[in-house]
């Protein structure tokens, strides 16, 4: 997993609160367990009209939002089924941190074993950040993990929490897999004594 410090970049503001992952990856995209090439199919039923092509009244249609990085939105973001494939989606379009008043349990613990960041700040300065983003890439906003603020494009500084573990997690690039691997030595070296202790185990 990628490693989350600093990121600096576009925020595309979604001004919408309860968007559930089936907004976000819809049921009918979730025939792979591939995490690539599913950034396409993100907010599929509002980025595109019936006949396929665009719909240009969608931010992420919008330049520079297409190479957004952050994503603002409302109250309960990522309700709905659980679906790990809501994060892959959004990862894969190149979105590594969603800020949000609150986010629904399940998808804020994908988010975090996925690389992605979810930032909870109260609904009035998430508005603010959402008139920051209107601004587009003259209006760049900054996200310092290991500091834990969000600077605003006028420099200004907004604090915020994230649980220190998951925070270690993203900071060293860990999922579960890194996690178990940091204490491969330990395994190996049971798994030695067992060998040893039982050979007819590993005939």
């Amino acid at each position: 997993m990628k490693a989350f410090t600093t990121l600096t970049g576009v925020a595309a503001p979604l001004p919408m609160a309860n968007v559930d992952t089936d907004k976000i990856i819809a049921a009918r995209f979730l025939k792979t367990i591939k995490r690539s090439g599913l950034g396409k199919n993100l907010f599929a039923d509002m980025r595109y009209k019936a006949d396929g092509s665009e719909n240009p009244d969608f931010v992420l249609n919008q330049e520079p939002y297409r190479q957004a990085e952050i994503l603002i939105a409302y109250e309960n973001f990522g309700c709905g089924s659980s679906r790990e494939h809501a994060p892959w989606a959004l990862l894969d379009f190149g979105i590594r941190c969603v800020i949000a008043p609150d986010f629904a349990d399940i998808f804020h613990g994908n988010s975090f074993k996925n690389g992605i960041l979810p930032i909870k700040l109260p609904r009035e300065i998430c508005e603010k950040l959402m008139e920051d983003a209107k601004m587009g890439s003259n209006a760049r906003i900054s996200i310092d993990l290991e500091r834990q603020v969000v600077v605003r494009p006028n420099g200004e500084e907004i604090p915020f929490e994230v649980d220190p573990f998951r925070r270690h997690c993203l900071l060293n690039g860990l999922d579960d897999i890194g996690q178990t691997l940091q204490h491969a030595p330990s395994i190996d070296d049971y798994e030695a004594k067992r060998r040893a202790a039982a050979p007819w185990l590993f005939a």
